[in-house]
Order: structure tokens, then sequence, then C-alpha cells
């Protein structure tokens, strides 16, 4: 069951989901908009960073952290999340 990971509502969950999930769009689209100033490299990578640092928070909301790292290194789902890391 979804609640068993964490004493949050199912409600709370969902809210916190989509604000994590918004703000990693809005991070990750800022970046890539960034990326064409001058030094915005540097910029294009703290944000996208960020972005996918907040995509990923915003799913440990719903599963849970140790169900999302469990379920991130499957055999099937390995060398997805090493590349993603790296």
């Amino acid at each position: 069951k979804v609640l068993d990971a964490s004493t949050l509502s199912f409600g709370t969950r969902v809210r916190w989901f989509a604000i994590c999930f918004v703000a990693g769009i809005a991070c990750s689209v800022l970046g890539t908009a960034l990326l064409w100033l001058p030094k915005g490299i540097k910029l294009f990578a703290v944000f996208y960073t960020l972005g996918n640092i907040a995509a990923l928070a915003s799913t440990c909301f719903l599963m849970g952290p140790l169900k999302q790292l469990k379920a991130m290194f499957e055999p099937k789902r390995l060398i997805a999340t090493v590349v993603m890391l790296v």
C-alpha cells in the first residue's frame, strides 16, 4: 500500500508530488532556456540537476524513499539509474 511507507496522508503525498514535479519541470525548462546565455552552460547544469532531483523527490512522496531506491536499483533499471546519476 502507498500509505505503509510514511505517516503522511495520501492527500499530502499527492500535493507534495505535484509541487515537486512542477518545480522539477520548471527548473529543467529554465535551465534549458538559460543555455543560450553567456556562461549559460553552468546555469543549465545547476537548474537541470535541480530539476532532476525535484522530479525524483516527487516520486519519493508517492512511493516512499526506500521503495523508490529499491525500484531504481532493480536489475532491469540499474543501467538507467547509473546513467542518470552520473
